[in-house]
């Protein structure tokens, strides 16, 4: 058996293991409201991209205020790991994930908002969610793109849900909250740059299936990524969503080409 497979049948192993520990600790922690229920999550997926042989490389910082939803791109589930590794948040899942076998588990112990974008009316009740979390302190992931790209062009972010900050003020009752860009790039594999090839490969969209593209990924070799936390865009009761789309937008834009370019 190639050395490859040997690797990736032991991070199988290893991650088996952690999620046979971890998914009912997680579980117990979230019926109890246990402030560990935020912390388990994190330490699960730092375990995970050890195992999975990707180093992550923060710009950057989370924001500290609150209500604080997060807009990143999207390439890749492992987009997933390496956002869950970096701070303890929840993210904007579509529905399809709640009913897949082991996923669906990890995307509500992680606390995912389900949206149904086939659903006409869904966006409204999703926004509502989430601005009841963001009101609550929750910091949200939302992929702003609405879908994941191909890892190399990055596609126009939706506005539809980034109205929820702006929810967040009218039902908290306060005067603002944030937009914070987030860029997650993934920039070498076994140390040598990754070009348009390379970042297609490590890519999850369209309809590739995801078990053998995990495999892939684990009998691939050793994975570097850059994510980077733009300044805040403060939101008002008066902010439209659009300009905010587009400023959040065009700052992971230049993030991205930043890292791909080693200028951070």
């Amino acid at each position: 058996m190639p050395l490859r497979s040997v690797r990736a049948g032991l991070a199988v192993g290893a991650l088996a293991a952690a999620t046979l520990v971890g998914l009912p600790i997680q579980h117990v922690a979230l019926k109890l409201g246990s402030p560990a229920a935020r912390r388990i999550p994190v330490l699960f997926h730092r375990f995970a991209l050890g195992a999975i042989g990707v180093r992550r490389r923060v710009v950057g910082v989370p924001g500290e205020a609150r209500p604080l939803l997060i807009a990143a791109n999207h390439a890749s589930w492992l987009d997933i790991v390496v956002l869950g590794a970096t701070a303890p948040v929840s993210f904007v899942a579509k529905s399809e994930i709640a009913s897949w076998p082991l996923f669906g588990t990890f995307a509500r112990l992680q606390r995912s908002i389900f949206v149904d974008r086939q659903r006409r009316g869904a966006t409204g009740a999703v926004s509502r969610e989430m601005s009841e979390r963001l009101v609550a302190g929750d910091p949200i992931v939302l992929f702003a793109e609405g879908t994941s790209n191909d890892g190399v062009r990055l596609l126009p972010f939706r506005s539809a849900l980034i109205g929820a900050a702006r929810a967040a003020i009218v039902s908290g009752g306060g005067e603002e909250a944030f937009v914070q860009p987030v860029s997650i790039a993934y920039t070498h594999r076994n140390g040598l740059p990754l070009g348009r090839r390379g970042r297609q490969d490590v890519a999850w969209y369209g309809d590739l299936d995801i078990l053998p593209h995990m495999w892939a990924i684990l009998r691939g070799g050793a994975i570097d990524v850059t994510v980077s936390f733009g300044a805040p865009i403060r939101v008002d009761a008066a902010t439209d969503r659009k300009a905010v789309a587009r400023s959040a937008e065009a700052e992971v834009r230049r993030m991205t080409a930043a890292a791909l370019r080693g200028e951070v």
